[in-house]
């Protein structure tokens, strides 16, 4: 059993680990990541499958769609993933976009330890997104991504190693969002339907609705502050 002052292994070089296991947007990021880590003077590397996570101190999940099997999660005294809501509130998927769509100003984020259960760890540190209302879909996962990024340097910054507080209250969940979460009404308004258009992405899952038999794909880009008379083009 390990006393308070038995943690040399809390000291640098510590090997931490930056996990994605599919082609998520995140993937930038996370080698960024791995990059500022080893600049402050921790080993660290981004990997992509389960089966390429070392023995080591941390190892951060991020983006990841795979269940990590209880093998792998004992190679690393700390596993960590980042989830955007104020949980044990809006467990699940694509929290930050619910949010979004329900027009939130403020998006508490977690950095938990990795259980069995979804989303049930206890968690270590707690930040906010803040929101204007405007962000679109990439403007949304730079947030996203900064945050993140914070969090688990602040982790690994910490002087002796991080406790976990467990989760207190009621959990709820978001179910996944399908292709068909994009569709517009063509009965609703611009205006109602925005945080809906800010959510999408233009390639992946673009906005789009129906109407006289045909479907209609849209785009939405940010073009800038709005002027009293635009010129016409």
């Amino acid at each position: 059993m390990e006393t308070s002052q038995d943690q040399s292994w809390w000291q640098q070089p510590r090997i931490i680990t930056i996990v994605v296991d599919n082609d998520s947007w995140i993937l930038p990021f996370a080698g960024r990541l791995a990059e500022t880590i080893r600049e402050n003077g921790d080993t660290a590397s981004l990997v992509r499958t389960h089966d390429d996570v070392p023995q080591g101190v941390a190892a951060f999940y991020l983006g990841c769609t795979k269940k990590t099997p209880p093998d792998v999660l004992r190679r690393n005294r700390f596993n960590l993933v980042v989830h955007e809501s104020a949980l044990p509130e809006g467990r699940g998927f694509a929290p930050l976009f619910w949010s979004v769509l329900m027009d939130a100003e403020r998006v508490e984020t977690c950095l938990l330890e990795a259980e069995d259960e979804v989303d049930a760890g206890p968690v270590y540190f707690r930040k906010s997104i803040h929101l204007d209302g405007t962000e679109l879909n990439a403007d949304l996962r730079k947030l996203q991504a900064d945050v993140t990024v914070d969090l688990c340097l602040e982790f690994l910054d910490s002087a002796q190693p991080p406790a976990a507080t467990p989760q207190t209250g009621t959990a709820t969940f978001h179910r996944r969002r399908t292709p068909k979460d994009s569709r517009l009404d063509v009965d609703r308004t611009i205006r109602d339907q925005f945080n809906l258009l800010r959510i999408v992405d233009n390639e992946r899952f673009p906005a789009y609705f129906e109407f006289r038999g045909r479907r209609y794909r849209l785009a939405i880009h940010d073009d800038g502050p709005a002027t009293e008379n635009p010129s016409e083009t």
